[in-house]
């Protein structure tokens, strides 16, 4: 059976809207987009197991058109064959068929009941990049098998937060805890069922 493993990018403040770059999330005039990139490139070995056993990737409609936008015009890149050639799947209800990118597949009605489908007929693992919506609505749903938060030293006092006041909750049992040279601490969770 497959897992859903989320890894993101987040400040002291919860905020993880445009970590990358400053023009990749400029909604509700957010303008500190790019704030990660001092801290350096995420590598493997700092996000653990997030990696591990990865099969497919499994986005919300914004970050997949993000990733879709960037990716495939990486010519210089060594992850862009990665990312152009690794399976996708893309739930949104605003996107149609066929979707652009290589091996994408849209996920549009019963999405719970799909993905926990997935999830069972899989070996591999699906890998949650940013996709802040998406991720809610997974630990709602009870699919996310293992959360992996970058945390950043970091206030941004605005921005997009992985968990917004509402009327999510979740117990979470810490697995991993990574302090990094640049100050980022990598905490991966396992939610309690």
């Amino acid at each position: 059976m497959g897992k859903i493993k989320v890894i993101t990018n987040l400040t002291l403040d919860g905020v993880m809207q445009s970590p990358a770059r400053a023009e990749e999330d400029p909604r509700d005039g957010f303008k500190h987009g790019g704030w990660a990139a001092p801290f350096g490139a995420m590598q493997q070995p700092e996000a653990g197991e997030a990696f591990a056993d990865m099969g497919a990737l499994l986005f919300g409609r914004w970050t997949y058109e993000s990733f879709f936008a960037f990716w495939p015009n990486q010519t210089d890149n060594q992850f862009t064959e990665f990312f152009n050639n690794i399976t996708k799947f893309v739930v949104s209800t605003t996107l149609d068929e066929p979707l652009g990118w290589s091996n994408s597949t849209l996920i549009k009605t019963d999405v719970s009941q799909t993905l926990a489908r997935l999830k069972a007929e899989r070996e591999d693992n699906f890998l949650v990049f940013g996709s802040g919506v998406l991720v809610q609505s997974l630990m709602r749903w009870h699919l996310v098998d293992d959360l992996t938060l970058l945390i950043h030293p970091l206030i941004l006092g605005s921005g997009r937060r992985l968990f917004p006041s509402d009327d999510l909750s979740a117990n979470l049992q810490l697995r991993d805890a990574k302090p990094t040279s640049n100050g980022v601490v990598v905490l991966t969770y396992q939610p309690e069922q």
